[in-house]
């Protein structure tokens, strides 16, 4: 083989190779894009999953405060019935 051939050989192992490289860098880059947007996706439905349930902590303190707003109703009712009954016994003791 003289040296022509060689190169032209050599020249043509280079340009397939930069082809096969050049396809799987596109390739790549397509997972790449592919991957960017799936994370979005994740990431807006993160943010969406947060904004649904911000208030979610808020509950505890909702459900102890009712919890105290009805221990005061109960000693409220308790003292009117008392009350009540009181007033009942005084009305009935004026008959």
């Amino acid at each position: 083989m003289d040296s022509m051939t060689l190169w032209k050989i050599s020249w043509a192992i280079g340009l397939v190779v930069v082809l096969i490289v050049a396809v799987l860098l596109l390739l790549i880059l397509a997972a790449a894009r592919r991957i960017d947007k799936g994370a979005a996706a994740i990431w807006q439905a993160g943010k969406e999953i947060a904004s649904n349930t911000v208030s979610i902590w808020m509950l505890q303190k909702t459900n102890v405060v009712a919890g105290e707003i009805l221990s005061v109703a109960q000693g409220i009712a308790a003292g009117a019935g008392a009350i009540d009954a009181k007033l009942a016994s005084l009305a009935g003791g004026k008959k």
